[in-house]
C-alpha cells in the first residue's frame, strides 16, 4: 500500500495471447502462386501479341520472334487451365476455408457480412478479422477470378482453335466466335478480360497490404506458411 491505493495483479495489463491456426493447405498456396505467375506470363506476352514491338535478328525463315510469344502464351494458358480447375476441385475437396467466402446470395447472413464488410472499409473501421475470405472478398474473387477465368478461358481457346480449323478445340470453343461476332469482337473481349485481371491484381496487394497492416495476424505471409493468428478472446474473431 502506498499514498493510499493498492494495485491488484487483476488490474496489470496482461498480454494478448494469439493461437496459430492452419488456414491455406498446400494445394491452395500452390494454385494462388502458380496462378499469379501464369497470369503474369499470359499479360506480359498477351502485349507483345497485340502489339509486336521486337524485330529478330536475322532472316525471317529463321527468326520467329512472334511464334515464340504465341507458344509461352498459349502454354502459360493451359498452365493456367489446368490450375483454375484444380482450384474448382479443391473448392470440394478442401478444408472449410477453401469454401470461405464463397457468395450464398441465398442466405441473408452473406448479405449482413457483405454490408457490414462495405460499412468497415469506407468507415476505415476494419472490425474483426476473417480467417478465410469474408463475404466482399469473397464476391471479388468469384467476379475477377472465376467469372473472369471462365471468360477467358473460352475467348482464348476459341481463338486458339483458329489455329487448326475442324479441330479438337476448334470443335469444343469454335461457337464462341459467332456468339460474340467475329474473330476480332473475340479478341477485343478477350483483351478487355485481361486488363479487367491487372485491376484486380492491383486492388488484391493494396487490400492485403492494407488488411496486414490493421490486423497484423499473419495475412501477408500465410500463403507461403499456411498459418494465420487468431487472438484468444472470450469472443471468438469472424472466420
Amino acid at each position: 500500500m502506498a499514498n493510499g491505493t493498492t494495485t491488484s495483479p487483476r488490474a496489470a495489463a496482461t498480454p494478448t495471447q494469439y493461437e496459430r491456426v492452419y488456414v491455406w493447405q498446400i494445394p491452395i498456396r500452390i494454385f494462388h502462386w502458380v496462378n499469379a505467375a501464369s497470369i503474369a506470363v499470359l499479360f506480359t506476352t498477351g502485349l507483345y501479341i497485340a502489339h509486336p514491338v521486337l524485330t529478330g535478328l536475322g532472316e525471317p525463315w529463321d527468326v520467329f520472334v512472334m511464334a515464340r510469344f504465341r507458344q509461352v502464351h498459349f502454354a502459360a494458358a493451359f498452365v493456367f487451365t489446368v490450375c483454375f480447375f484444380w482450384r474448382i476441385y479443391w473448392f470440394w475437396m478442401g478444408n472449410r476455408f477453401a469454401r470461405s467466402g464463397f457468395p450464398y446470395v441465398w442466405r441473408v447472413r452473406w448479405w449482413a457480412d457483405l454490408g457490414r464488410q462495405i460499412g468497415d472499409y469506407l468507415k476505415l473501421d476494419f472490425g474483426h478479422p476473417h480467417l478465410g475470405h469474408n463475404a466482399l472478398a469473397g464476391l471479388s474473387y468469384t467476379i475477377f477470378a472465376i467469372a473472369l477465368g471462365w471468360a477467358q478461358i473460352f475467348t482464348g481457346f476459341a481463338l486458339y482453335g483458329e489455329s487448326n480449323p475442324g479441330g479438337l478445340v476448334d470443335r469444343l470453343f469454335g461457337w464462341v466466335i459467332p456468339l460474340l461476332g467475329n474473330s476480332f469482337r473475340t479478341h477485343m473481349w478477350h483483351h478487355l478480360f485481361a486488363w479487367s485481371f491487372v485491376f484486380f491484381a492491383i486492388l488484391h496487394v493494396y487490400i492485403v497490404l492494407l488488411d496486414a497492416r490493421e490486423y497484423r495476424n499473419g495475412l501477408l505471409v500465410s500463403m507461403i506458411t499456411g498459418f494465420k493468428f487468431r487472438r484468444i478472446r472470450k469472443g471468438r474473431d469472424g472466420e
